[in-house]
């Protein structure tokens, strides 16, 4: 639609204007930095850093109820750097000009609704929301599109050249990483570091495919993770795990959504997460935050951060219910279905705790909560959910029994609609699903696979083994009418079919 067609009264707002003054603040120590430059963690005191912006008063003068109008009226447009992400251009990234901005296809994910049957057996109504289907096929699209963008815009400013782009990973992170970085070639190049032998084929071959050079480690992701930010410690590399502030920044443009999608009334809105690097739950939260302080949507929606019994650092540290005498403790990983959640020392844990303590108090009730699942529960409830009309990784899996869970704890009620979060696209761990139905999982996840969730194929043989069809082989006419008889009455008697009358 061509901005003419829009109402005269919003038209001045739908291409935005280069109004923010962004810069990084430290959440140990409070120090402020300027954005001219790639910075993760703070020089005075090492802790990690939130981008804010110092005009986001100036964005409270746009009524909520005009706010929502210029997305309602973005989402009509033709224009690739406002399709994506930056339909929220204002609240992500305000200083990044369109044409620095890369739009791979990435955001505005569908929300599913669970079917009657699904929904029943969780005991709420709720809905999916498919972030497999951005390019890379995982949610991560989100924050490499901001961060991605924000490094090319400091390329076009002449502040940055020939970059190398580096990340950890427990897969979608790399595969998401290559991803961007290709589309810049050559101006930047990327490489990814792997846990050897723990990230799936099907994700390994994504940053292979988009030309990364990559790096397998023995150890586990965290291990990795410690390399890379001795890497950007020592070398002028550009470090693209959620580390960086940028990621969380587009990452935000979950809350975004789903505010959209729900018309901007969110009360009884229950949106639940899994937890790896802590990067997501920390933007989801901070999404919500900035839009009801902007008036635009009018009650925060109550947050669940779900984690496995393998590795739940957050949900360990929330156990002690007094604030003051919580301590944060790195854990020991355990093999985990959700590979991308199988991380002990999240990064972003400061960020969880300090925005955590901001939702609840702005809430003015605990609207932040952390549930802890079994393996068993999450690979039955991801199956569950696939058999039921969903594409969901086994994160969404992990994001579904914390429901679960949640209902049974009475956290969540039946007056409350669910969003849950798959994460990525079922088929980055269908080997889980194969290794599940053939019983031959690892006995170090601690699953035990249950026959009425398993769903094998059978091998259907005529009676004549020696008059069957091959490549470049057919069967005469005759011999294959007798060859699909055979075989199509076998399959009608698997199906209990009835013949016509």
């Amino acid at each position: 639609m061509k901005i003419e067609n829009f109402p005269k009264d919003i038209q001045p707002f739908i291409i935005p204007k280069l109004k923010g003054e962004l810069f990084y603040q430290c959440l140990g120590c409070d120090a402020t930095y300027p954005i001219d430059k790639l910075l993760y963690v703070c020089p005075k005191c090492g802790q990690v850093l939130l981008i804010h912006n110092r005009k986001f008063d100036e964005l409270k003068k746009v009524s909520g109820k005009t706010w929502q109008q210029i997305f309602d009226y973005r989402r009509m447009l033709n224009i690739p750097a406002l399709k994506g992400i930056y339909r929220y251009h204002e609240f992500i990234g305000p200083n990044i000009p369109l044409d620095s901005i890369i739009y791979l296809g990435e955001g505005h994910t569908p929300i599913v609704e669970a079917n009657n049957r699904l929904q029943s057996k969780v005991g709420v109504k709720f809905y999916y929301k498919n972030d497999g289907q951005n390019p890379s096929a995982s949610f991560k699209d989100r924050g490499m599109a901001s961060a991605l963008s924000y490094i090319k815009y400091l390329i076009d400013s002449k502040l940055v050249s020939n970059i190398i782009a580096i990340c950890a990973s427990t897969g979608d992170t790399s595969a998401s990483a290559a991803l961007y970085a290709s589309y810049l070639t050559p101006d930047i190049k990327s490489a990814v570091l792997l846990p050897y032998k723990k990230v799936t084929p099907q994700q390994l071959s994504q940053p292979l495919g988009s030309g990364a050079m990559v790096f397998e480690i023995p150890g586990v992701f965290d291990d990795c993770m410690k390399i890379v930010e001795k890497l950007s410690e020592e070398y002028p590399v550009a470090l693209l795990n959620s580390k960086n502030a940028w990621r969380i920044l587009g990452q935000e443009s979950y809350s975004y959504e789903i505010s959209q999608d729900f018309e901007y009334e969110l009360k009884n809105i229950v949106v639940v997460v899994p937890i790896g690097n802590a990067g997501n739950i920390s933007a989801v939260m901070n999404g919500f935050l900035k839009f009801y302080e902007a008036g635009i949507i009018d009650s925060l929606p109550k947050i669940i951060g779900v984690q496995s019994e393998h590795a739940d650092p957050v949900f360990q540290y929330y156990l002690e219910p007094n604030s003051e005498k919580r301590v944060f403790k790195p854990v020991t990983v355990k093999p985990s279905v959700a590979q991308a959640a199988m991380i002990g020392n999240p990064v972003s844990m400061p960020r969880v705790i300090a925005i955590a303590n901001s939702y609840n108090k702005i809430s003015g009730r605990q609207n932040v909560f952390f549930t802890q699942v079994t393996e068993q529960e999450i690979m039955d409830w991801s199956l569950e959910a696939n058999r039921n009309g969903h594409i969901a990784c086994t994160q969404g899996g992990e994001s579904l029994a914390g429901l679960v869970k949640a209902v049974k704890q009475k956290i969540v009620t039946d007056q409350d609609i669910a969003i849950v979060d798959a994460t990525a696209h079922a088929i980055k761990f269908s080997g889980f699903q194969d290794q599940y139905f053939q019983k031959t999982i690892d006995k170090d996840y601690e699953i035990e696979p249950n026959q009425s969730l398993i769903n094998t194929p059978l091998l259907v043989m005529p009676d004549d083994p020696n008059k069957i069809p091959a490549q470049g082989k057919p069967l005469s006419s005759n011999d294959f009418k007798i060859f699909a008889k055979d075989i199509s009455c076998k399959i009608a008697a698997e199906l209990d079919l009835i013949k016509n009358s």
